[in-house]
């Protein structure tokens, strides 16, 4: 019996969400992390193809049930027809836990969900790594770019270096041991298709010289365990000042984390979420601290995460 035959067996996945771009690697590095993501539930349908058919998500808009126009329904079909299935009845829950525009790859987690729990539920025809042209594909649905910054770290967990968007080419590098993120979250929404408009397509050459210094050292930090050169290098030459204006007082809370030690500081993804890596758990307590007492003064609301790089990325429940 071929593994595509063998019975079917309802499952639960989670994926993770992620942080993009990781300051010096736009559109190429994204990481991991803990304690948000997105779930899919998957059973035998009633009727041949793909059907969604209940969304959870705690917002006043709505989210398609349309396959062609839901990201975790998009990538499980691909999925499908890929493997001459799409008129296999089977339906989908999906749990929709991150809301959309927070710059933590919500549109990723849902397309990597939605792929990964048709996968398992076809007993794995495909290895994490085959799956990424699906989700991928799926998250163009979402901002128009075909690019898997959040999609790949989110599937294969970790950090992930893209060394080609077009072919897919990612390599999961290693992280400093015991390393923290903090992921603050101020409660406004900025769509990444608004993010992405307001960049400029020219850099000088001097920005260029320098993010690719950045970005060496930062991967070399990475590989030898070398804080010293992780905080000289964790510094975004060129799309943070472009999006900072974006954040409500961004500068500030950038100088509050960087005073508490934080190794570096910038936007994660599209924004308006913010990340830092620090040393210890302790590091990242004291900038969530400061952090929600400065924006509750500002009125506004926050959530702010502390999370290991997540190195295991989708699971099955």
């Amino acid at each position: 019996m071929s593994e595509l035959s063998k019975r079917r067996i309802p499952c639960k996945v989670f994926a993770p969400a992620t942080v993009a771009n990781v300051a010096v690697g736009y559109d190429i590095l994204g990481f991991a992390i803990d304690g948000i993501g997105d779930e899919v539930v998957i059973r035998k349908g009633s009727v041949p193809g793909l059907v969604i058919n209940k969304i959870t998500y705690n917002s006043k808009k709505g989210l398609s049930k349309d396959i062609n126009k839901n990201v975790a329904g998009f990538a499980g079909l691909k999925l499908l027809e890929s493997l001459g299935l799409e008129k296999e009845p089977i339906e989908i829950d999906l749990i929709k836990n991150m809301p959309i525009g927070t710059g933590l790859g919500s549109s990723a987690s849902s397309a990597v969900a939605g792929a990964f729990a048709i996968n398992e539920y076809l007993n794995m025809p495909y290895s994490k790594k085959e799956l990424l042209p699906f989700v991928t594909e799926a998250e163009k649905l979402a901002d128009g770019s075909y690019h898997a910054d959040n999609v790949a770290p989110c599937l294969l967990g970790g950090m992930v270096l893209i060394r080609d968007n077009a072919t897919l080419d990612v390599i999961k590098i290693p992280t400093i041991p015991a390393i923290k993120a903090v992921v603050i979250y101020p409660h406004v929404k900025i769509l990444t298709k608004d993010s992405r408009s307001i960049l400029s397509p020219n850099i000088t050459l001097r920005q260029h010289v320098a993010q690719s210094g950045n970005l060496g050292a930062f991967i070399a930090a990475m590989y030898h365990s070398d804080i010293k050169l992780l905080r000289r290098s964790l510094e975004d030459q060129i799309i943070e000042p472009q999006r900072a204006e974006l954040i409500p007082h961004f500068d500030m809370i950038k100088e509050i984390a960087l005073e508490e030690d934080a190794f570096g500081f910038s936007i994660s993804g599209a924004g308006p979420s913010m990340f830092g890596l620090c040393a210890n758990t302790m590091v990242a307590e004291n900038i969530e601290k400061r952090v929600k007492a400065y924006y509750k003064k500002q009125k506004i609301n926050c959530t702010v995460y502390i999370s290991d790089i997540n190195k295991e990325g989708a699971i099955r429940y």
